[in-house]
């Protein structure tokens, strides 16, 4: 098996390395990933969400994000947004776990997550929540790791590919 590597971006790799982040998440997009986006969605559009709303977060140091590489290329990512309100400073959220699908089902995102949380951590973050399309296969994978179901919220967001709305579950893990 080939082997992964997990690294942090800055703004400049971003925009370095823009072509195979837009790739993964039009390919998790496509493939039915619940991640706020709605089909159809273009190459372009996927370019356009790093440029506008990962780059400014990463440039002012309120937002980590990870790759995975797997012999060199860019497998999957993940963010870890620490732009949080005086009150909240001891937690931290996690943002956009994708695995391109080509790279599924070989322990990526576990690697990713488990990097995340070790960054959580030294930032002196308690507390990490998130959310995911409740019955999506992410639900189970995330109790896993340790998250617990805080609830559940119905019709919390439209299907990608269908004109319904789908059920999210918040998470969150106490470091």
């Amino acid at each position: 098996m080939e082997q992964i590597k997990i690294r942090e971006l800055d703004s400049k790799d971003l925009l370095s390395n823009l072509k195979d982040l837009a790739t993964i998440l039009h390919a998790s997009v496509s493939a039915g990933a619940s991640v706020g986006f709605i089909l159809p969605y273009s190459p372009e559009d996927s370019e356009d969400f790093w440029k506008s709303k990962v780059y400014p977060s990463l440039k002012n140091k309120d937002r980590l994000l990870l790759v995975a590489t797997v012999d060199k290329k860019i497998a999957g990512t993940v963010q870890l947004d620490m732009d949080m309100l005086p009150n909240q400073v001891h937690r931290c959220e996690v943002l956009k776990l994708l695995v391109h699908p080509e790279f599924r089902r070989k322990g990526i995102a576990r690697k990713l997550m488990i990097e995340l949380e070790k960054r959580a951590d030294y930032f002196d973050r308690s507390l990490i929540t998130l959310d995911t399309r409740t019955g999506d296969t992410a639900e189970p994978f995330y109790r896993s790791l340790g998250y617990e179901i805080a609830g559940v919220i119905p019709g919390y967001c439209r299907a990608a590919e269908k004109a319904h709305y789908d059920a999210t579950t918040y998470m969150y893990k106490r470091l």
